[in-house]
């Protein structure tokens, strides 16, 4: 059973549902037909209350997939359904419902606020391109500041006079305004000290808990994807390599790329992680310009065979959840 066919059988209750999801931006000055394929034929389903990470090195697609679901990039082919809805975006009518249904929250809570602007007004800005009268929108805001953790009297304070992880809490507040179903968290730790990471975490999580919330988590950080993930999602050079549920995706990894990945992970045990074998990858991500023939990571496998070089592996269900696209084993 193909990646493709798999997601189709899925419950047709899925909050989200994304299927041969292609994403090409063409390039100028290279060629009338070069593209870019950043995301090149996705397909999943996400149960509501569920977190689904993506992982990979930076240009590997996360982000474009992300924003495709966002409505913020047109794709190329293929569709993404939320709530039974396919996303729309042509008409402001169509934009104001998404903004009710999917959130974003940003990397970088610094840059996601205005400076210029009270946390008040930050929080309320959802509310008020929605057309929300002043004393809903006084009280909601009221109700998602403690939501977050913090006190009412931050409501008039400005941006620079909170630290990053108060920052990071309003720019969830501001997500949350309009109770969507959804929320897209690009790396929301990343730019966090490490001391405050697992706070918001923990905040994350227990707003989920609380409100029914399902989340699509973009992270580098594998770490922070084992605390919070139900499900991965493995991509490389825009394809997904493989994808499944976490524990199982952590603790057996199919594909050589996200065993590569997986050993990357620090160990808090020193004499583990002495005893343990670390898998190198050599070379520099393809071009996407220029991909491989074959199978897309070919060029750094270090267990890579003849036919990876010509033939590109689908998406295959190995059995159970897992799906991995890969030669080896078949």
């Amino acid at each position: 059973m193909t990646a493709i066919e798999a997601s189709a059988a899925r419950s047709e209750s899925s909050l989200l549902r994304v299927t041969d999801l292609r994403v090409y931006f063409p390039v100028r000055g290279v060629g009338d037909r070069s593209v870019v394929k950043a995301v090149d034929g996705v397909s999943f389903a996400l149960d509501r209350g569920r977190t689904l990470a993506l992982v990979g090195e930076s240009g590997c697609g996360k982000s474009t997939l992300a924003y495709a679901i966002l409505g913020m990039v047109r794709p190329t082919q293929g569709s993404v359904v939320l709530e039974g809805q396919p996303i729309a975006v042509e008409r402001r009518a169509e934009r104001l419902a998404l903004a009710q249904r999917v959130a974003l929250v940003y990397q970088d809570p610094a840059s996601a606020l205005n400076p210029k602007a009270t946390i008040r007004e930050s929080i309320a800005e959802p509310m008020r391109i929605q057309g929300w009268g002043r004393a809903r929108t006084d009280a909601r805001t009221r109700e998602l500041l403690d939501r977050v953790g913090l006190p009412e009297s931050f409501a008039d304070r400005m941006p620079h006079a909170l630290s990053g992880g108060q920052k990071q809490r309003v720019v969830i507040a501001r997500a949350l305004a309009l109770s969507p179903a959804l929320l897209v968290l690009d790396e929301p730790v990343s730019a966090l000290d490490v001391s405050i990471r697992s706070q918001i975490l923990n905040l994350l999580m227990d707003l989920q808990r609380e409100l029914g919330l399902t989340y699509v988590f973009i992270s580098h950080d594998l770490s922070v994807v084992r605390h919070i993930a139900h499900d991965v999602l493995v991509m490389y050079l825009g394809t997904v390599v493989e994808q499944g549920p976490s524990a199982r995706i952590f603790d057996q990894p199919a594909h050589p790329y996200t065993r590569a990945l997986m050993s990357a992970i620090p160990i808090p045990d020193p004499v583990r992680q002495r005893a343990r074998t670390r898998i190198i990858l050599t070379g520099d991500l393809p071009s996407p310009l220029s991909p491989p023939a074959g199978c897309p990571f070919v060029t750094r496998c270090p267990e890579r065979m003849a036919r990876c070089e010509q033939d590109r592996p689908a998406l295959q269900a190995l059995g159970g959840p897992v799906s991995s696209a890969c030669w080896i084993g078949r």
